[in-house]
């Protein structure tokens, strides 16, 4: 009498692959879920909001354009992710607060939406692009403001 236990177990570890092999490659290159924390970005994300980030685009179809909301890895403790706007691009001149910024080749200057209560380029300087994750593509909630591409300047 064989036991019942061991295909039950293995059909189980299968399902586990299969889902890790579909889930993974998404995760890891196409979209991730995300969480705003704070309000930099007010009015436009508010403290809670669940968005879903393209990670796609940025990897593989074009570079991070001036006006997108992006996630990133904060350049001074990279486990944080922000999310800010992108206001000045590689090889960009700008002045911000009266300071001139020159932005390097890869440089990204980024600053939330509610800049006076914003953590970000005007503070730590510009951002590399590797640090860029992807871009702002649905907020799923608050289900008020369901959208799609939220932030964008269009």
């Amino acid at each position: 009498m064989q036991s019942k236990f061991w295909p039950g177990v293995w059909e189980i570890v299968k399902f586990g692959l299969i889902v890790l092999a579909i889930v993974m490659p998404i995760r890891l290159y196409i979209a991730q879920p995300f969480i705003v924390a704070g309000e930099s970005m007010a009015p436009t994300f508010g403290s809670g909001d669940y968005l879903i980030i393209d990670e796609l685009t940025y990897n593989f179809l074009q570079e991070p354009q001036k006006g997108e909301v992006v996630v990133f890895r904060y350049p001074q403790d990279p486990s944080k992710f922000f999310i800010k706007r992108i206001v000045g691009l590689p090889g960009e001149e700008l002045v911000v607060d009266g300071v001139e910024w020159k932005m390097g080749e890869n440089e990204y200057f980024v600053m939330g939406d509610n800049n006076r209560f914003s953590l970000d380029s005007r503070s730590w300087g510009a951002l590399p692009r590797e640090n860029i994750t992807g871009r702002a593509l649905l907020r799923l909630w608050p289900p008020t403001a369901l959208a799609y591409m939220p932030g964008s300047e269009d």
